[in-house]
């Protein structure tokens, strides 16, 4: 009798091990089956697929995306996307997108990802994933050079004397409400607009984001001075649909890559350090 159970429970022991075994294998297969589906559903396994990186940007944001004198879209933001397609090998598309729309137009599929000088926000995170801030920049006053003896500092323009120009919906426009509450704002669609009325004397300053600023004043030292130390801290990302960890982690390795061997510095010195590409741009 004790010879069978000692059998018995030596054949359990045996069939426990191979019933583990099996789970085991079966739940590894399922697991490599989700993880393949998710690589399948995810944006960079279709941009590979498709042999296009489609990138959603507006062109009109010196120097992260403008249209040179030929109409083409030039720009840090370009330079980055075009070597990011070059480094998957496949053919690069720029949407050229309103700002207002710019986000709904990511999450619709319009393009695979949003570049465009955009800050990381917990409001937008809601929305989408960021990158790792590729850019840290911050808002500026760019002023009517008529004010340039009374106005030393973005808080001298906090009174209902002074008008501010901004761009709506940016954080530019969020910043002049927050920080000028007294002052009297209002809000254009494009930069240009809102730069063009300070350098026309239409309003007293426009606040949005230092780099956009140090260059258009570069190009009316007659009209405008720019007040160079930023009143805010800003980090840009570059935006991907939620749920897509795949996608965000090539990016993330891809921009530690470019700056390690030193080819994000050459860009940045190319469009932020040098204005000789000024030439080439419209307006």
């Amino acid at each position: 009798m004790l010879t069978i159970l000692i059998l018995l429970c030596e054949r359990f022991l045996r069939m426990r091990k191979i019933l583990g075994a099996l789970l085991a294998l079966l739940m590894s297969t399922t697991a490599a089956a989700a993880d393949q589906a998710l690589w399948e559903n995810s944006t960079l396994h279709q941009i590979l697929k498709r042999g296009e990186l489609r990138v959603g940007m507006e062109a009109g944001y010196m120097p992260f995306e403008m249209r040179d004198k030929k109409g083409k879209i030039i720009g840090f933001d370009v330079d980055l996307a075009r070597l990011m397609a070059k480094a998957m090998g496949v053919e690069l598309v720029i949407v050229n997108t309103q700002w207002d729309g710019i986000i709904p137009a990511l999450l619709t599929e319009k393009f695979d990802i949003l570049m465009s000088g955009m800050t990381i926000t917990p409001e937008r995170n809601l929305q989408v994933n960021f990158s790792d801030p590729y850019v840290v920049i911050g808002q500026s006053v760019l002023l009517n050079a008529k004010l340039a003896d009374r106005i030393k500092s973005y808080a001298d323009l906090n009174t209902p004397d002074y008008t501010i120009a901004t761009k709506l919906g940016t954080t530019g426009e969020i910043a002049a409400k927050r920080y000028l509450p007294e002052a009297r704002i209002r809000s254009f669609e494009a930069e240009v607009d809102a730069a063009m009325e300070v350098r026309n004397g239409r309003a007293d300053a426009f606040v949005y984001d230092l780099p956009y600023n140090l260059i258009y004043a570069a190009q009316f030292p007659e009209a405008l001075v720019h007040l160079n130390e930023p009143f805010t801290r800003e980090a840009l990302g570059w935006a991907v649909r939620k749920g897509d960890p795949d996608f965000l982690n090539w990016l993330n390795n891809f921009l530690r890559q470019i700056r390690d061997d030193g080819v994000y510095d050459a860009l940045y010195r190319k469009w932020f350090e040098n204005t000789g590409w000024l030439r080439n741009v419209t307006g």
